[in-house]
Parts: C-alpha cells; sequence; structure tokens
C-alpha cells in the first residue's frame, strides 16, 4: 500500500518536472473559494435564519499560510456579511510541515484573526496540531495549549466541551464546541508513536447536557469521527481535520485521517435525517500540495 509520504514524495518530484499535474498541485494551495450549503433541519424554527462563516484548517506558516494571507481570508469572510464565524481549529502547521516551512507566530495569526466581524460573535474550538505542537501539554496531558491562550488573548471565544445560548430576531440557538478528539498522543512503551493510539479531551454527553431548553443546537467539532455519536437534538454539525482529503483523484481521496476513511471526507453528509458539513479547509498538512480539494471557506445558511 502506498505510505502517505510516498504519495506526498511523488507529487513533489512531480512539481519539479512538468508544469502539468505537480505545477497545479503547488499552486492550488494559493487560491480561495467560497463553497456555500443551504440546509433546512427537521425542526428547524420558521422564524430563524442563520448564515455561518466556516474557517478551518488555517496550519500558519511561511509562505503557505502567512500572516498576510490570513488578513486576505478574514477579509474575504467579512465581505460574505455572516451572522456566526465557526473557527475549527488546526491554527498552527503541523510538525511535518515544518520541513517544508518556518513557524508563524501564534499571536501574529490570532491577531489577523480577531479582525472577524459578526453580529453573533466569532467562537472556535482547537484542533489535533494545535495540542500536538507543544510537548509540554502533551506530557502533562492538560491544556492550556499556546494556541488557545493565543485566541482568548485576541478576545476570541474558545470552546472546549461549552455551550452558549444565543438569540437571532428573538428567536435562541444554541453553539456548541467539542474538544479535540485526537488531543494526546498515548505514552505507552516501545513503538513508534503512530503505533501508540490516540486520546481526545471531548465529552459530547456533558457538552449537550448544558443545553437547557429545546432551542437548536449546532456542534463544532475539529475531526467528523464524531458524527455516529451525534444525536437528532443537534441540527448541525461542522467539522473540518480532512481537508477534503487534501489530494483527491478522479473525486477519489487516497488518504483521510479518519477512522471512517472516506465517509466524511469532505462535504454535506446527512445520515438519519442528521447533517453534517466537513469543511475541505485552508491550509495543508504534510507537504504544501493539494490536488482536487481547494482552499475554502464554507458558508451554510440555516432556514426553515
Amino acid at each position: 500500500m502506498i505510505t502517505r509520504r510516498q504519495l506526498f514524495k511523488g507529487f513533489g518530484a512531480a512539481a519539479v518536472g512538468s508544469f502539468g499535474f505537480g505545477g497545479y498541485a503547488l499552486a492550488e494551495p494559493w487560491s480561495t473559494r467560497v463553497t456555500r450549503y443551504r440546509i433546512s433541519p427537521p425542526r428547524w424554527p420558521a422564524g430563524l435564519t442563520l448564515n455561518l462563516a466556516v474557517i478551518a484548517d488555517l496550519h500558519a506558516c511561511e509562505p503557505w499560510m502567512s500572516v498576510a494571507r490570513v488578513r486576505r481570508i478574514v477579509a474575504h469572510t467579512n465581505a460574505l456579511r455572516p451572522d456566526c464565524v465557526l473557527l475549527l481549529g488546526d491554527f498552527v502547521a503541523g510538525h511535518r510541515m515544518g520541513r517544508y516551512s518556518d513557524p508563524v507566530a501564534h499571536n501574529d495569526w490570532a491577531a489577523a484573526l480577531a479582525q472577524l466581524r459578526a453580529p453573533y460573535g466569532v467562537h472556535a474550538v482547537l484542533g489535533n496540531h494545535d495540542w500536538w505542537e507543544d510537548a509540554e501539554v502533551q506530557r502533562r496531558r492538560r491544556g492550556p495549549t499556546p494556541a488557545g491562550l493565543a485566541l482568548q488573548d485576541a478576545g476570541i471565544a474558545l470552546y472546549e466541551n461549552k455551550g452558549v445560548r444565543l438569540t437571532k430576531d428573538g428567536v435562541a440557538f444554541w453553539l456548541a464546541g467539542l474538544g479535540d478528539q485526537w488531543a494526546f498522543w498515548r505514552t505507552a512503551r516501545g513503538g513508534s508513536r503512530r503505533h501508540r493510539g490516540l486520546d481526545g479531551v471531548d465529552d459530547l454527553a456533558g457538552t449537550l447536557q448544558q443545553v437547557g431548553d429545546d432551542a437548536p443546537v449546532i456542534l463544532m467539532a475539529h475531526e467528523p469521527d464524531i458524527f455516529p455519536q451525534v444525536p437528532d437534538r443537534v441540527a448541525l454539525t461542522v467539522a473540518g481535520h480532512t481537508h477534503g482529503g487534501q489530494v483527491r483523484l478522479l473525486g477519489y481521496a487516497p488518504i483521510v485521517p479518519s477512522r471512517y476513511g472516506d465517509r466524511y471526507v469532505y462535504g454535506h453528509v446527512v445520515e438519519n435525517g442528521r447533517n453534517l458539513v466537513v469543511s475541505g479547509g485552508l491550509g495543508c498538512s504534510g507537504m504544501p500540495v493539494r490536488f482536487g480539494s481547494p482552499p475554502e471557506i464554507v458558508m451554510i445558511e440555516l432556514a426553515a
């Protein structure tokens, strides 16, 4: 079976050797599109229309996701005039991106995100790379994380198994943020890290226990793998993490970081009347290559 490393090395070679597939794969990470969904969840209140902007997987680093580019994404998002902005984690570059990029200071990318504007707020959860980047966080197996502190210092609401009740046009709704499901590498002895497994800080039941009435719930999660456990009490789950596969060949993603394979790789998924939207995200992980999965800002209109 082809490995992730072999796949990305092959794309790198193609980029050097041609202006075809490889050239496009290196150019695509610099683009940004807007992908729109209109969803009518079951039992959605007739008097409530919500427009949500979803930003996922920035992976801030130079030169691929510089502060200047984050500012452009912020300006683009503000121009879409969302009611809420949902930030779905992985603000920092993955450790393997260090071979191809330089870090961006946490306070710099967070300050750029602080310029997001929405009448019902900017709300964030952390992703796995936000937990993995700091060895001390992994050692003590708890936060706070540098990325989380930067977000809070910038005035952005950060959620870890927490819900908040908001009201628009006199109609209430809940916004809930799930803790990351891949926060910690297990510390079992022997073997490489990749074979030790992962532990999360997620608490779905505890998060939803905070919902005190029958108003609709929107759940923010970094990884989409939680979706089979989400009850139909939740009107919409939004997630990132997969990058839409990051590399998709004829619609097929050879590598998807999910226990469910390509079941939740990208887009609007409906299962048993429950709705999930998985963003393809904006940045890169592993290598600065995207193909068939261009970076995107996601806009979701929720209405009856």
